[in-house]
């Protein structure tokens, strides 16, 4: 019997995919997986370390009971969890929304965004994303053949020796307008942002949505962390009418009930909107799970019954709190997030030693891969370098930072909190 000799590629890869730099999640778990200090303290991923409320997982185990619950839902959704969604979503979009036409159910939220994209960009399209940015973007963007550009959010200017505040990451309203052109079909916005934590103040999104109703460019709001607001919290279609009918908003029922495995999410907006994107949905994956549909919709349905709203975003501000001390303590500066689970510490400070033995695809990486993978093997706490969700001219704004979840039980923060005290050893 013959076999192929293992250095004929008989079946190389789509371009789209092949010449591809080695991620950060593969570099972060490998660190993690080598480290010699175990139990890993896994503040990296911003997955939870905890379950939903019980009122949603006994829903879940309930709708597996249901027959209907085990077989193919709509393809746009459970009728159910769409009417739940639009209950909830219309006092804050100030409107009714129809849970017929103006919401529609998708595979977790990042399958929603490339539905939209698969709806509306073609090749040659321009998108313009904001950096850093989520790197679930990109391929999304570039599998129906659109183009990116990006504008940088800038760093506070003090932010390697104070604290300062996710707000204080600017937009560039000129080097916005810029990057527009006759080629511009969409602008990407997240809000509350990861990895930033940045809330974007009413005034930026309404420059940002005069631009686009003026050159009639889509706005796709990546609100995922809607829920988690510490600050004002504007939504971009709320802001006008005209805004609205051209702005689709992206939610995420594994965010709002701490179950991201679930992967369901939703997208909102005028129904001319939504039914392209369902369209393009269906072809995609066809439908979400049944079941985990039918628990998101009695979140939906319970969630202020049993206070879940206002008790979710007080806990994580805590936790927010709660892991931020250690680097008060440290005096290491960082970003104070206005939303969502993610923190961004600055580590100007920590002195990595010069003949430390990082491996080559390290070595060559900016110094926050470098600070991960030191934490990792020297302390065993994972933390994400941000340089990855920037393009290689803006790579350097973010060398120092580096991103940590927080979205964990109170015992692993203190964990954390406890290995990064270490770091004095390797501070001036």
């Amino acid at each position: 019997m013959s076999s192929a000799s293992p250095k004929t590629d008989r079946f190389p890869p789509a371009s789209r995919l092949a010449g591809k730099k080695q991620d950060v999640w593969s570099i972060v778990n490998e660190a993690a997986l080598a480290s010699p200090v175990q139990p890993i303290v896994n503040m990296g991923q911003g997955f939870f370390g905890y379950n939903p409320p019980k009122f949603i997982t006994d829903a879940a185990k309930e709708a597996l009971d249901k027959v209907d619950c085990n077989q193919y839902a709509p393809t746009k959704g459970r009728p159910r969890l769409k009417k739940a969604i639009a209950k909830a979503y219309s006092p804050l979009f100030g409107r009714d929304v129809d849970p017929e036409t103006e919401v529609t159910i998708t595979t977790g939220a990042n399958e929603g965004m490339l539905s939209a994209f698969m709806a509306f960009i073609e090749q040659g399209d321009e998108v313009i994303i904001f950096e850093p940015f989520f790197d679930q973007y990109i391929s999304n963007i570039e599998m129906p053949g659109g183009t990116i550009r990006y504008v940088a959010l800038k760093p506070p200017k003090n932010g390697d020796t104070e604290v300062s505040s996710a707000g204080d990451w600017t937009l560039d309203m000129a080097e916005l307008e810029k990057a527009i052109n006759p080629k511009t079909k969409m602008i990407v916005i997240n809000t509350p942002h990861n990895p930033v934590g940045k809330i974007f103040s009413k005034s930026e999104l309404q420059a940002i949505a005069d631009l686009c109703v003026k050159n009639n460019i889509l706005i796709l709001s990546d609100e995922v962390y809607d829920r988690l607001p510490y600050t004002p919290f504007t939504r971009i279609a709320t802001l006008s009418p005209e805004i609205a009918a051209q702005t689709i908003t992206v939610g995420s029922a594994g965010k709002n009930f701490y179950c991201t495995g679930w992967r369901v999410g939703y997208l909102m907006g005028p129904a001319n909107l939504i039914h392209y994107v369902s369209a393009a949905h269906t072809r995609i994956c066809f439908s979400t799970v049944s079941m985990l549909q039918e628990a998101a919709a009695v979140g939906f349905e319970r969630a202020e019954e049993f206070g879940f709203w206002d008790q979710s975003r007080k806990e994580m501000e805590g936790k927010v709190e709660r892991f931020c001390a250690v680097f008060d303590e440290l005096g290491l500066p960082y970003s104070k997030p206005e939303g969502g689970y993610f923190v961004l510490a600055n580590f100007a400070r920590v002195n990595l030693p010069s003949d430390y033995n990082f491996p080559p695809h390290v070595a060559e990486r900016t110094r926050d891969f470098k600070l991960s993978w030191f934490l990792i093997m020297e302390l065993g706490v994972a933390a994400i370098p941000p340089t990855d969700f920037y393009t290689e001219k803006n790579k350097l704004m973010a060398e120092n930072w580096l991103r940590f979840a927080v979205c964990k039980e109170d015992e692993v923060l203190e964990q954390a909190k406890e290995r990064l005290r270490g770091l004095r050893r390797w501070m001036g």
